[in-house]
Formats: C-alpha cells, sequence, structure tokens
C-alpha cells in the first residue's frame, strides 16, 4: 500500500513539473520579440527525478545517481540570438510545448492507473 500511495506523490509531482514546463515555455513565447531577452528551458522530469523525493535506485555502478541528476530549477536554453539579442525560437518553443503536454498526459495516465488499481483491490469496480 505504502508504493501505491508514493505513486500518487510522484504522479502529483510529474503534473506539477509539466506545468511549470508549460508555463516557461508561455513566457518564452510572449517574449519571443522582446529585445534581448534570453529564453528558458527546464529539464525533463525524467531527468531531474529523485532530486529532492524519493532516491534513485542503482541495481548496478554504472547507472545515474541522484547526485549526477540536473537541477530542476529554469536555465538559459542554448540558442542562437537574433541580431536584437532574443534568443527565443518559436519552433523550439512549440516542441516543448507538446514534450510538457505529453508529460502532463503521462502524469495523468500513472494516476489514473493507480486509482484503477486501488479500486480492484477493494473489489469496487
Amino acid at each position: 500500500m505504502p508504493e501505491t500511495l508514493s505513486l500518487f506523490d510522484i504522479a502529483g509531482r510529474m503534473a506539477h513539473h509539466a506545468g511549470t514546463r508549460q508555463s516557461i515555455v508561455a513566457r518564452n513565447v510572449a517574449n519571443a520579440d522582446t529585445p534581448g531577452y534570453t529564453a528558458m528551458t527546464m529539464p525533463r522530469f525524467s531527468e531531474i527525478y529523485g532530486e529532492g523525493g524519493a532516491p534513485l535506485r542503482q541495481t548496478r555502478p554504472e547507472h545515474l545517481s541522484a547526485a549526477d541528476a540536473q537541477s530542476a530549477r529554469a536555465q538559459p536554453a542554448v540558442a542562437e540570438a537574433s541580431p536584437n539579442g532574443n534568443s527565443v525560437s518559436v519552433e523550439q518553443q512549440m516542441l516543448q510545448a507538446i514534450d510538457a503536454s505529453r508529460e502532463h498526459g503521462r502524469a495523468l495516465a500513472i494516476y489514473r492507473h493507480g486509482l484503477t488499481v486501488m479500486r480492484s483491490a477493494l473489489g469496487r469496480s
């Protein structure tokens, strides 16, 4: 049972992370024409999972540890700046928006599946 409840916690953190990524993308697109604006980006949830939460499990020494994971904070995106100093690539932002949407959908699917398993365990359909 505790594993199931941590599943809900992870799904909630994943959904929150996807929402934060989406707001960063929205801010970047809103400032696409702002001179000197630097686009921001945030790593995917799978890249930062384990920081501040459940530790990553290493089954072999060559696996990444939590110390190897990237920071969850927004970071400047690596992109070539336009002549006015703006580094927003609308195409890249649209791809990041799609990725964040998929991440959010995945979190909801995990949450729904957890509810289905709990209902089955309780004998309810």
